[in-house]
Formats: structure tokens, C-alpha cells, sequence
């Protein structure tokens, strides 16, 4: 394990600056040091020390460190070993041959296999995810990937998404997640994932899809009611047509003049044939008509607004300090993200550092990944599971499914979307299913595999060093009624203390 500077450091590792702050092992109690990881982790562990970093300082580098049980599923996966582009082309084909199939009963059977392929391709994506939410130890970038993930949402069932969704939440997100907003901006803006979901390579001069160009206000940057006008969606559409997505391998016709200005990038393309090259008004700039340089104009302006700033350090803020976050605190990030040209660490840690985060700590309700994500963690510590299905499960049965929200404005943040009764309800099942076994996640899914002996001891030397000293009178009460280790686990996981973070 790692010395730890404790997370309270970690804000002034982020903002590359030092602050006089004593080792949490020497001066804070391992239940405030427990407060911290729980927020700023998927979860303490159940190997977790006071004496140990958790991935919250140092996070340079989007490279996994995972246990070796981890990264041999992770290297096993087709995602891993072809890249994007190949697999997108390799199964449209295989679709395409299916299509033309004219026996009923074989083309039947071709369509089933090539759906099959494709879902497998999605959930070697989810797995793989889920593998580092679990056991990686850069915690903090594994939590901002699915914050990004869910700010720049597509779902994996529109098209051929399927086949790309691994490479967009693993290259576009997560590689952008503790960079400069811009870059994130522009990286999910030119995945293929992003345009097929919101159309945007159906958009062509004469033949204008505002789709993308609303989201990408509305959503991912300045937020509703926040001064843009229909003229401007209208604009930043014009600005984008041509940008799109070609799965030939040869490039189109083009006149002389417009075949310097071509950009082909995997399967992202910019085709000025495409372009309405017109002069456009876009935020109160005249955007010279030029090619693929208006939209990093456009972005440019995008990022850089001071709405923009506003919305996305709300959005951060609501999702690691819950529901309304102090506006000073938005104000503060805000302040943050303009000084700083949108570098997120920096945003991030002026947050870290306020009075009102640690006055937050233990009082954010868990969304149903970081239930079940922290659930797992505590109850199996570093031991590899070999089967993630059980944990797909869970979340798409609580309503937040991995790649599944249908429409771009990604799963709620606010806690009132997550404690309905049935929602609730299907809780405790999951807090029974984990607390009684191993639930089927050590059972691999490799042909004659037998589900190896797993049972989680929750009541243990952590729970008695740091965990006991976080629970309330009835919670500890209730937990005393208990009459085996199976019920004391459900108890625990099913507590409203473990439902918050």
C-alpha cells in the first residue's frame, strides 16, 4: 500500500500546488478518512487501510492498474485486440450478408448471430468498465468516466453502436476525463458513437439535422436558459454538416479545390462536399465558411463561455455533493474553470477543498452504480470476480443500465430518481443476493465452469476499526437482531447508512 498524504491533499494535487496538510493516519480518524475514499472512490474496499491512498493522488495517467485476474479478462476481449473501425466494418458486413440471405429459416439464423455478436461486443465494453470501477486504483478517473459517459450520453442499441460503444466510454471519455474540457468537447464530438446517436452524419448542407447541434448546447456545454437562441442551434448546425461518419475504405470524389480540405480519422470523417461552406453569425461571432476549422471555432466559443462553465461545474457538483449544491461553491468551480481555460483537475479540487464538500461527506444518496459498485467492493475486496452479468443485471433492474438510457440527457443525478419504493425494494434483494454468496460472480462463463465458493465477512476487523464508528444507533440496533452472518450482511448492505456515500 501506498502512504497517503490524505484525500484532503489530493484537492492541492490537483491543482498542482501544496498545502500543509498532516498524514490522515497520524491526525484524522479512520472514519473521516473512510468519509473521504467512500465519496471519492466506487467504494471503500474490504481490504481498505487509513494508511492507504485509494487512487486519490496521482492521477496522471489513463492506464490501467488492475490485479492481474482483471486485466487477463480485459485482454481476452475482441474490443481489446481489433480496433474500433475494424470491428464497426466487420460486423456491418456480416449484416449486410444476412440481409441478402433468401432462405427464410437460414436468414433468420444469420440475423440472430450477428445480434449476438454485436451484444457481446457491448458487454465486453461493460465489463470491462465495471472491472476497473471494481479493482482499479486510479478511483477517481474510474468515477469521472461514468460522469463524463453519462454528460456526453448515446445508447448502445441505436444503430451500430453496439460495436463502438467500448472505444467511445475508453477513448473519447475516459482518456479526456482529468484533461481540459475543450479536449473532451471535441473528442466525443468526433466519435463515430456520438454522431450516429445523434445523427449528426445524416447532416448535410441542403439537408440540415439540428439534432446534434441542440444536445451539444443544450446538454453538453451551455445548458437550457442560459442565452443561446434557435438562430444559434440553427448556425452550429450549418457549422456541422459534413462532419460524419464513413465505414468505406476508399475516400469519396472531391473537386481539387475541396480535397485539401478532407479529414478522414478511423471511421470519423469531414466531407466539405458535404459542408454548407456559408459565412454564419454563431454566439455573436461571424464564423468565416472555411471547412472543418469552423467547428473548432465553434467549440472554441462553446467551451470557453462562461455558461458553459457554469452548468458543467453544477453538473460535477451535483454529482459528488448530491442534490442543490451550495451556489458559492458552484461560483467558486466556476471562477476555477475561466482562470483555468476548463482544466477539470482544477475545477475539481477547488471543490475538494470547500468547507461544504467535507460538511457533505456520508449524506449522498447512491445511485444504483455506485450501490452496487460499492456493495461488491465491500463485501470481495481485491478478489477478481469472473463474471460481471450478475452486476449488469442489478443495474439495468434498478433502472441504470450501462449504455441503456435511450435519450441524451443521460440518467438523473438528483437522489429522488433513485429511492421510489420500487426501486428500493429491488435493493434489499441485491443486498440479500450479495450478502448470502457469491451470486453467481465467480462463476466464469467459460464451458463447465463451476461456481467457486464465495461468502462475504462483512463483520469484520474494517467494519470494528472504522465502519461501526459511522452507523446510527438504530442502524447498529438493528444490526444486533441479527441471527446469522447472511442476515447481518443483507442488514448492513440494506441499511440507510450503506445507501449513501
Amino acid at each position: 500500500m501506498r502512504s497517503v498524504t490524505t484525500p484532503f491533499l489530493f484537492a492541492a494535487t490537483l491543482l498542482g500546488t501544496a498545502m500543509p496538510v498532516a498524514p490522515a493516519s497520524a491526525h484524522r480518524p479512520a472514519s473521516e478518512s473512510m468519509a473521504w475514499s467512500n465519496r471519492l472512490t466506487w467504494g471503500v474496499s474490504s481490504n481498505w487501510s487509513a494508511s492507504d491512498d485509494h487512487g486519490l493522488v496521482n492521477q496522471p495517467s489513463a492506464n490501467d492498474t488492475l490485479p492481474p485476474a482483471a486485466l487477463q479478462q480485459i485482454a481476452r476481449m475482441r474490443i481489446s485486440n481489433e480496433p474500433m473501425a475494424a470491428l464497426v466494418v466487420e460486423e456491418d458486413a456480416q449484416n449486410r450478408a444476412a440481409n441478402a440471405i433468401g432462405d427464410p429459416d437460414q436468414k433468420k439464423a444469420a440475423k440472430q448471430a450477428f445480434q449476438q455478436s454485436m451484444n457481446t461486443l457491448a458487454n465486453e465494453a461493460a465489463t470491462r468498465s465495471i472491472l476497473r470501477d471494481l479493482y482499479a486504483s486510479d478511483q477517481l478517473r474510474e468515477q469521472l468516466t461514468w460522469f463524463w459517459f453519462n454528460h456526453f450520453n448515446v445508447q448502445a442499441q441505436k444503430r451500430d453502436i453496439r460495436a463502438m460503444v467500448g472505444d467511445y466510454e475508453d477513448q473519447a471519455i475516459r482518456a479526456h476525463a482529468l484533461g481540459k474540457f475543450r479536449d473532451l468537447l471535441e473528442a466525443t464530438l468526433r466519435h463515430p458513437a456520438m454522431l450516429r446517436y445523434l445523427d449528426n452524419d445524416q447532416n448535410a448542407a441542403g439537408h440540415i439535422n439540428e439534432n446534434y447541434a441542440r444536445e451539444l448546447m443544450e446538454l453538453h456545454s451551455m445548458g437550457v436558459g442560459s442565452g443561446y437562441s434557435q438562430k444559434d442551434v440553427q448556425e452550429l448546425a450549418r457549422i456541422l454538416t459534413g462532419v460524419g461518419v464513413d465505414l468505406k475504405p476508399e475516400s469519396p470524389k472531391l473537386k481539387p479545390q475541396w480535397q485539401p480540405l478532407f479529414i478522414r480519422a478511423g471511421l470519423f470523417e469531414f466531407n466539405p462536399a458535404r459542408h454548407d461552406f456559408g459565412d454564419k453569425q454563431f454566439l455573436g461571432h461571424e464564423i468565416k465558411g472555411s471547412g472543418y476549422r469552423e467547428v473548432e471555432q465553434a467549440l472554441d466559443l462553446i467551451a470557453r463561455s462562461p455558461a458553459t462553465a457554469h452548468h458543467v461545474s453544477e453538473q460535477l457538483a451535483t454529482y459528488f455533493m448530491g442534490d442543490a449544491p451550495p451556489p458559492a461553491v458552484i461560483d467558486r468551480m466556476t471562477s476555477a474553470w475561466r482562470s483555468s481555460d476548463g482544466n477539470i483537475p482544477q475545477v475539481l479540487g477547488v471543490m475538494f477543498r470547500s468547507p461544504e464538500f467535507t460538511a457533505s461527506l456520508g449524506h449522498v444518496f447512491k445511485d444504483p452504480i455506485h450501490y452496487v459498485t460499492s456493495a461488491v467492493r465491500m463485501a470481495y475486496g481485491d478478489r477478481v470476480i469472473l463474471n460481471s452479468q450478475p452486476i449488469i443485471n442489478w443495474m439495468q433492474r434498478m433502472g441504470e443500465g450501462l449504455y441503456a438510457h435511450e435519450t441524451p440527457d443521460g440518467y438523473s443525478l438528483a437522489s429522488a430518481a433513485w429511492t421510489g419504493p420500487g426501486q428500493m425494494s429491488v435493493r434489499f434483494e441485491i443486498a440479500r443476493q450479495v450478502g448470502a454468496g457469491s451470486s453467481g460472480l465467480f462463476k466464469s462463463s467459460e464451458p463447465g465452469a463451476v461456481d467457486q465458493p464465495a461468502f462475504p465477512q462483512l463483520q469484520n476487523a474494517l467494519y470494528y476499526a472504522g465502519i461501526a464508528d459511522t452507523l446510527r444507533l438504530p442502524t447498529k440496533a438493528v444490526l444486533a437482531q441479527s441471527t446469522s452472518p447472511q442476515e447481518w450482511n443483507a442488514l448492513f448492505l440494506s441499511s440507510p447508512d450503506f445507501m449513501r456515500r
